[in-house]
């Protein structure tokens, strides 16, 4: 299974070194701009996808250069420039999708492209939003592995519905047994593992965990 990589138009100055993942990503999107940034980082580009409304033409020319395939959609649509590269993606068939430059800027984008990872996850495809203070991934109800990560220590769980049932926390500094997690409650934020590992579970609901620095 291939890893797909997606670059949008937020913040450069959030964006990773993006050759730190090459190893990991086969195929790389750039949504809009998100294709310069790619482009400038000296990172290959698979396809840009977009209206490219936010870059001219001089920028527009090398974006063209430098893409093995450009695809350009009116500026009035019904899906974001994103969303035009995560269908793009799903329809590649990865195992996971990488997501750089859809945090910071407009909120209300940051807040679409955080919901946009449950398209992924009813695709069942794992998907990872990541910048340089933060990583995000979405979650179903299940049993799951966490390891340590020395670039993002705290560790947070978001209940993205009204309620998330049977939290369990193994091997964090605030453990929980079968807790009940209400959405705009703050239990379960700015946690940290106590040991190289752990484990989360929990049975309904749907659960944003957050792994952050600084």
């Amino acid at each position: 299974m291939i890893t797909v990589g997606i670059v949008g138009n937020g913040p450069t100055y959030l964006i990773p070194n993006l050759s730190l993942h090459s190893e990991k990503i086969d195929i790389w999107i750039g949504a809009d701009k998100g294709a310069l940034s790619v482009i400038e980082q000296e990172v290959k580009l698979d396809y840009a996808i977009g209206d490219f409304d936010s870059v001219n033409n001089e920028e527009l020319e090398i974006i063209k250069e430098h893409t093995k395939k450009f695809e350009q959609f009116e500026i009035e649509k019904d899906f974001t420039d994103l969303e035009l590269a995560l269908q793009r993606a799903i329809s590649l068939n990865p195992s996971s999708i990488y997501f750089f430059g859809v945090t910071g800027g407009r909120l209300d984008h940051t807040l679409i492209n955080i919901q946009l990872l449950e398209q992924v996850l009813k695709n069942k495809i794992t998907g990872v939003i990541m910048d340089r203070y933060n990583e995000l991934i979405l979650y179903y109800p299940g049993a799951y592995n966490i390891i340590h990560n020395v670039h993002y220590p705290t560790v947070s769980f978001i209940p993205i519905t009204k309620e998330v049932r049977g939290l369990t926390l193994t091997r964090f500094y605030y453990p929980l047994t079968n807790a009940t997690i209400k959405m705009g409650s703050t239990l379960s934020i700015s946690n940290k593992l106590i040991s190289n590992n752990g484990t989360f579970s929990f049975d309904e609901g749907i659960v944003l965990v957050v792994r952050s620095r600084g």
